[in-house]
């Protein structure tokens, strides 16, 4: 009997390239998922799972954010947080040209190019996080110290107060 073979997306790969270790978890998918929707197929606390959002600048600068999927990113905050007067989320349209990722599936890790990224500081309390693996459908689990090093992100308070 043939084992099934798991397709690896580009974040996998550069994890492993890293040698840094990681849990896969996929659910079925046929269209865009929020990630609370996410967390709850998958059985997972909200308080693990973030979301990536790209931004891009007035200097047309883009900007990686990765925040808990129930926060909203506070565009002044994370302005301040990459030393830019102004951020604005990249319009929908041009996610996949920009990252090499879909909707729903974006990742600091992996993407077509390196992007200054911040991960918000509520996960320095965590020892480890879940995020997109790739692709929709698709989670991976890691500690917070290696997603860190994996997508080169500093950390700052990036999120709306509430």
């Amino acid at each position: 009997m043939a084992k099934e073979k798991t397709v690896k997306t580009n974040a996998m790969r550069m994890l492993d390239s890293m040698k840094i270790a990681y849990e896969m978890q996929s659910y079925e998918c046929d269209e865009f998922v929020d990630g609370v929707t996410t967390a709850d197929k998958l059985g997972l606390s909200h308080a693990l799972v973030y979301k990536t959002l790209v931004t891009v600048a007035k200097s047309r600068a883009y900007y990686v954010f990765v925040i808990p999927i129930e926060a909203e990113l506070d565009l002044k905050a994370a302005a301040r947080a990459v030393g830019e007067k102004a951020v604005e989320l990249l319009p929908l349209k041009e996610l996949t040209a920009v990252t090499g990722y879909v909707r729903g599936g974006c990742t600091a890790i992996g993407m077509k190019k390196a992007f200054p990224t911040v991960l918000d500081a509520s996960a320095e309390a965590l020892s480890y996080l879940h995020v997109s693996g790739g692709r929709p459908g698709l989670q991976l689990k890691l500690s917070v110290e290696d997603y860190l090093k994996a997508s080169k992100a500093k950390t700052a308070d990036v999120i709306v107060k509430g």
